[in-house]
């Protein structure tokens, strides 16, 4: 991807205000965004507007690009751009989201989630807002591990504000704050609805903890519906204003779940017991249990013999071991 293509895109980006369907008709008329710039001849300095991002430390990816993220590819609309801070993982996400105005049991359980996903080498999307979002990348902060916030705004500013210490602590352990909108972009009401379809779109599976009747959550759980992703829900009081879209989300048929082990089992993902370190295990046993972390799902019998240079009978032999010894499910 040349440099110019992409400097290209931010000015095209600012001039058309991050309106997709603007930026479609262009680069579908002129087949570039360098031949788009060149023709439509913006009031906008490329160069000028570069050197802000990087005065900011952002780094922009387009679709095109191999760093782009494959899941978001397959979405009906991605972002022909997504600018960044920080750092996309390699690893496989799972996206929490929830009301703003959350319960406190609602906001343990998220924390707890995102925790015991990231435990697991899976990597938390969410918002950022406050509440279940500001909770599940907590979660994920809290086991040491890597979360990925989605914003509505240009990343030079921090939206919401109360979540600036948060957004900071994502980038220190190696996350990413990432949007599709330039610099000095204000939250506009339509950017929210637009910010969800990205949260989904980056993960395998879109966790609803705590969905009022009229949410954006439900916006995130229809996109991550269109985009064939796994819908799961946690389930609260019937009569509580909190759980009326959640509730429906499951008489709809997206998978009811209270815990991440739950989570884990409906997606075939391999975990190991809360006990798994201070179980008695063989040299051979901690192999495969490494790298049946490493695989993540499916977790193969021929890939764990590659990785561990274990024959295939003994790992059939280790694995049932494991399993009797309540390490492995």
């Amino acid at each position: 991807m040349e440099q110019f293509e992409i400097k290209n895109y931010n000015a095209l980006n600012i001039f058309c205000g991050a309106d997709y369907r603007k930026l479609k008709n262009l680069i579908q008329k002129y087949g570039s965004w360098t031949a788009a710039l060149e023709n439509i001849r913006p009031n906008i300095n490329s160069e000028e507007e570069w050197q802000k991002l990087e005065e900011f430390g952002i780094k922009l990816i387009l679709k095109e690009s191999p760093e782009y993220p494959f899941l978001l590819k397959e979405i009906d609309w991605p972002p022909f751009g997504i600018y960044m801070k920080g750092n996309l993982s390699e690893e496989q996400c799972v996206a929490i989201v929830g009301t703003r105005k959350a319960t406190s049991t609602g906001i343990m359980l998220a924390r707890q989630i995102a925790k015991k996903l990231s435990e697991n080498d899976l990597i938390i999307t969410s918002g950022l807002a406050i509440g279940i979002d500001a909770s599940s990348h907590q979660g994920a902060l809290d086991s040491g591990s890597k979360t990925i916030a989605v914003l509505p705004t240009g990343l030079d500013k921090i939206y919401p504000s109360q979540n600036q210490i948060l957004a900071e602590k994502i980038i220190e352990t190696g996350g990413a704050l990432i949007s599709e909108y330039p610099l000095h972009s204000e939250s506009y009401p339509s950017n929210f609805i637009h910010r969800n379809r990205i949260v989904s779109g980056l993960s395998i599976a879109t966790i609803i903890i705590e969905a009022p009747e009229r949410s954006g959550t439900l916006a995130t759980a229809r996109f991550a519906l269109e985009q064939n992703r796994e819908i799961f829900v946690a389930p609260g009081p019937a009569n509580h204003p909190n759980y009326i879209g959640s509730h429906s989300l499951i008489r709809a048929g997206a998978r009811l779940a209270t815990s991440a082990e739950e989570i884990m089992e409906d997606l075939n993902i391999n975990y190991a017991s809360e006990n798994v370190i201070n179980a008695e295990v063989s040299l051979d046993e901690k192999l495969v249990l490494e790298a049946i972390k490493q695989i993540g799902w499916p977790a193969s019998i021929d890939k764990i013999s590659e990785i561990t240079k274990i024959g295939i009978p003994n790992i059939n032999q280790i694995i049932t071991f494991l399993t009797i010894k309540g390490l492995l499910k």
